[in-house]
């Protein structure tokens, strides 16, 4: 079902929230942080992008997938000098990781995605650094989307 990968380290520049999975709140946080995403154009505000590929990034878990973490929304790019007013820079340390494939209809597929993640908690031995999905040009067709999501692991 995942691909065992090893990643370089990167940068991130976006718009980030604290949140956690306990009562919906990530749904909710989740909803609105991409809704400012879009609503603000940031992808326009990002100096120094990559390319247009949107992550959404976890990172800073207090614990595992049933604690607070932080949401990023935005950009790799090529560096973190200048961060506009408002934007959150982050670097990330690349590693080994579990690339899964979400597919199908959003954001169903990206949920059930990550239901399957949390089932095989202990057998994917992850690491809570970040894990991230990664929306280029596959992930377009609300219908019939492709979403790869990076797992951290040991």
């Amino acid at each position: 079902m995942e691909t065992e990968v090893q990643l370089a380290s990167f940068k991130i520049i976006g718009i980030a929230v604290r949140t956690t999975n306990q009562n919906g709140q990530a749904a909710s946080d989740l909803g609105q942080l991409w809704q400012q995403f879009y609503n603000e154009d940031i992808l326009s505000q990002i100096p120094g992008k990559l390319n247009n590929d949107i992550y959404s990034v976890y990172t800073a878990y207090t614990s595992d997938y049933t604690g607070e973490y932080t949401a990023l929304i935005g950009c790799r790019v090529t560096s973190l000098d200048s961060i506009p007013n408002g934007l959150t820079g982050k670097a990330f340390t690349g590693g080994k990781y579990a690339l899964h494939q979400a597919r199908g209809k959003m954001p169903d597929a990206v949920m059930n995605a990550w239901q399957h993640i949390w089932d095989r908690e202990k057998e994917l031995n992850r690491k809570y650094t970040a894990d991230f999905e990664v929306y280029g040009p596959k992930s377009q067709n609300p219908e019939n989307a492709a979403v790869d999501i990076y797992i951290a692991i040991k």
